[in-house]
């Protein structure tokens, strides 16, 4: 395997097309600037809940409360009671509503792009190669490398996928995640997938799932090189070792770099796993990188997603989503506990939300997956159809339905009913919150722009701008 040079460009470097130049907004905001004697991050951790809006935030909060026999509304999740917190603006700059590709790019480089581009600035033709050129925007795990710091990536999600690619890749188009998922039209103009990019790029820990993109046909989706084993080329390029269980991630040394990649292509829900699952959860994934990048005297960037929070709001099936917001605060919490907040900037937010509602005049403590049973309701509360109805629906999705309403599915599997019938329910374009706590909090506040969390985390390590 050739190892191309990806990372080496630098911030300077990178003044390509102008497009260093394009800024987010119409009215550009900037990070305040290090006050004198401020203290700065050793290490930034990045929470990314992928779809975690405000509604989910609600809904996880009350649901992790009842979980624990409480009435759910006074819980509180652990980064909830981080002292900084803003609103995020997510549009994408072609996009009004985003998507996890541009709204991540945007943490991740500083600049705001289009739906479904991985680190290339304003300008580029999603899905057409050649338009990148010129457009290159710098990236975050470039830079943390450059400077000398670890590395470290962790998702439940396809490591290919739009929010783990964008700390390390740049692609046209997302959805050029294995070799022969670029079309043949645009082969051989420069453009590397995905999978190719991670393998070549110099990270410390990358924990997730989507081995298929990363083997020939007898393993994968791989099909220009039917015998291509990527995780076996990165292991000798690099001496690090690849992880296929948890097990696995258990038991690999220290001082090398570790590749875990755990399914075939996202990992299992939450509520899906089996007792005796092979796969970590993202609290162990979590731990396992915080312990091992901690090691690195000059510090470290860790971001974690929770990846799967978004797909089960696509499927219209809210029980999904929240139980992995649960593990996704597990995670966090252990971060809380297990890091220095002095030493350390913790953010968490979202890339975008979805069209999910909490709605009705449940009484308190009502279950959150459950109907609607108002304070003087001494049965479900009925809609005008006179049929009850749940606490939790969309505004669109699969739970949409022809002619007479059904009666409502309840319970963590359920699929919840939605007012207008698409195949998968969207995002939304309502702003998200950031929570943050550690060195470099101070620069979270108000109303910001999405890109400007890159700003916050150059700041928190003393970068110069």
């Amino acid at each position: 395997m050739t190892i191309r040079p990806l990372f080496l460009a630098t911030a300077a470097a990178l003044v390509l097309g102008g497009c260093t130049a394009t800024v987010a907004q119409e009215a550009p905001q900037a990070a305040s600037a290090a006050a004198p004697g401020e203290k700065r991050a050793k290490n930034v951790i990045l929470f990314i809940g992928d779809g975690m809006g405000i509604s989910t935030v609600t809904a996880a909060r009350i649901y992790a409360g009842q979980k624990l026999g409480q009435t759910g509304e006074e819980y509180v999740l652990p980064f909830e009671t981080f002292d900084n917190v803003a609103l995020v603006k997510t549009y994408n700059i072609d996009a009004q509503v985003p998507d996890s590709a541009g709204t991540a790019s945007a943490m991740h480089t500083g600049v705001k792009t289009d739906i479904g581009v991985l680190g290339y600035g304003p300008g580029v033709t999603e899905g057409d190669c050649a338009s990148g050129m010129g457009h290159a925007a710098p990236m975050l795990g470039e830079e943390v490398k450059a400077r000398g710091l670890a590395l470290g990536i962790v998702s439940t999600a396809r490591l290919t996928h739009a929010t783990p690619a964008s700390v390390y890749a740049r692609s046209v188009t997302r959805d050029w995640e294995a070799d022969t998922w670029i079309p043949e039209d645009q082969r051989g103009q420069g453009c590397v997938d995905i999978a190719q990019q991670l393998v070549e790029a110099p990270f410390d820990v990358a924990l997730g799932g989507g081995s298929v993109a990363f083997y020939g046909k007898d393993k994968g989706g791989r099909r220009l090189d039917d015998a291509a084993d990527l995780p076996s080329d990165w292991e000798v390029a690099t001496g690090g070792t690849y992880a296929t269980t948890l097990q696995d991630m258990a038991a690999a040394p220290d001082d090398k770099p570790l590749l875990g990649l755990f399914s075939l292509s996202h990992m299992t829900y939450m509520v899906d796993r089996e007792v005796d699952s092979t796969e970590p959860t993202l609290t162990s994934m979590t731990a396992t990188a915080i312990q091992r990048l901690s090691s690195d005297p000059q510090g470290y960037y860790l971001m974690v997603e929770s990846g799967r929070i978004d797909h089960g709001h696509h499927e219209g099936k809210a029980g999904y989503a929240l139980e992995e917001a649960v593990e996704f605060a597990r995670a966090i919490k252990w971060a809380i506990d297990n890091t220095d907040p002095e030493e350390t900037l913790i953010m968490v937010t979202a890339d975008h939300s979805h069209v999910f509602t909490i709605a009705g005049y449940p009484k308190r403590g009502n279950p959150i997956l459950g109907l609607v049973s108002n304070p003087r309701d001494e049965g479900p509360s009925l809609a005008e159809d006179g049929k009850p109805y749940t606490t939790l629906g969309y505004a669109n999705g699969m739970g949409a339905f022809e002619g007479e309403r059904p009666m409502p599915e309840t319970g963590v599997k359920a699929r919840q009913q939605a007012a207008i019938p698409t195949k998968s329910e969207t995002h939304a374009g309502e702003d998200v919150a950031l929570y943050a706590q550690g060195p470099g909090a101070e620069n979270v506040r108000g109303v910001m722009e999405q890109n400007l969390i890159y700003n916050v985390i150059r700041k928190a390590f003393g970068w110069e701008e």
